[in-house]
């Protein structure tokens, strides 16, 4: 039973800094991709940042320069560094893994919410 646990999330004050982490565990196949999406309230789920097996990285275009995806592969942990919050980055976090033949789990998302 593949589990994604998150931690992490909490309420900080405009330009302040969270860390977001979100451990796998429970299957021996590989993880392709880890990533973390966001979803407002009202709004549609979206890809906030990703790192592949590789380290390629990819970042939602509003994040860049702000936000550092990271990943320690051997503990099948992914972390999502957020510095200078804004209030617009408010949201549910939600960790994802992408496994190898498995596909696509979830973990149960964590608040984020910026205070102007």
């Amino acid at each position: 039973q593949v589990q994604l646990v998150e931690s992490g999330g909490g309420l900080v004050q405009a330009g302040g800094s969270l860390r977001l982490s979100c451990a796998a565990s429970g299957s021996i196949v590989s993880i392709n991709s880890m990533g973390w999406y966001r979803q407002a309230p009202g709004q549609q789920r979206e890809l906030v940042a990703q790192i592949t097996s590789s380290g390629n990285t990819n970042y939602l275009d509003a994040v860049k320069g702000r936000f550092t995806i990271s990943r320690d592969s051997a503990k099948n942990t992914v972390y999502l560094q957020m510095n200078s919050l804004k209030p617009e980055d408010t949201a549910v976090y939600y960790c994802n893994a992408r496994y190898w033949a498995l596909g696509d789990y979830w973990g149960q998302g964590t608040q984020v919410t910026v205070s102007s």
